[in-house]
């Protein structure tokens, strides 16, 4: 590879590493870019980069969110035995998260084949994110409204579940993942700050599970180069994230 091709690669880690955390596609921009800056590797090995890339950002929140994060301890101080080892209300949080992964893997993950091939594509794109970004000019207007859910630990299980549904429209290309959760938090009562919160916590099993299987899909049949190209790309999505 000569070094125009290790640029397009760093730049494509920086557009993920940007984009994974404000309310716009980070899929749908490097979908775009990539009608500009094309690498020299194979569509199946691109299908994969543009998802398993997002571990990167994705790392960055459990770098810098890690003690909100782990449910796990080891203080006798503790009111009950339980909680010497686990703290209850961190595990709770992650089944709440659980929940809010259901309507993904039970409707969203039977169609992605299909979704992927009708409509991973720059026009769905483009038209997506003009479409969320009228939502987010139209929601602004809302912002005086008094929440009723301002810490995570607020969030009911029936409120888990709809941030779910709201997720589940991030299938379309061009959908922010990110910003479809956090629409749908604000409409379901949380403050802005819970639902970016919780949106980036929600990410961490998302993606992972997403990348997991695109690597099986991909049948870890990688080339020196490839397997360096995405090593590469996500390194700087990670630098870029934190």
């Amino acid at each position: 590879m000569n070094i125009i091709e290790w640029l397009r690669v760093i730049f494509l880690g920086i557009v993920e590493g940007i984009t994974e955390w404000l309310p716009v596609s980070s899929t749908g921009h490097l979908i775009l870019v990539e009608e500009f800056i094309k690498l020299n590797v194979s569509e199946a090995f691109w299908e994969m980069f543009m998802v398993v890339i997002q571990l990167g950002a994705i790392m960055a929140v459990v770098v810098l969110y890690f003690k909100e994060l782990w449910p796990f301890q080891n203080q006798k101080k503790a009111k009950g035995a339980l909680e010497r080892y686990v703290k209850t209300d961190k595990m709770i949080m992650w089944f709440k998260i659980v929940v809010s992964c259901i309507p993904s893997i039970v409707i969203g993950l039977p169609f992605n084949d299909f979704i992927e091939a009708h409509f991973n594509n720059y026009l769905v794109v483009s038209i997506m994110l003009i479409v969320y970004g009228i939502f987010f000019i139209i929601e602004n207007y809302n912002k005086k409204r008094t929440a009723s859910i301002n810490s995570v630990a607020e969030i009911g299980w029936k409120t888990a579940f709809l941030i779910g549904v709201f997720q589940l429209l991030a299938v379309i290309p061009g959908t922010s993942r990110s910003g479809a959760t956090i629409i749908g938090g604000i409409l379901l009562g949380t403050s802005r700050t819970v639902a970016a919160e919780y949106t980036f916590f929600l990410a961490i099993p998302t993606m992972f599970g997403a990348s997991l299987l695109k690597l099986v899909k991909f049948g870890l049949n990688f080339t020196g180069t490839e397997a360096i190209i995405l090593i590469v790309g996500t390194l700087v999505s990670f630098v870029v994230s934190i």
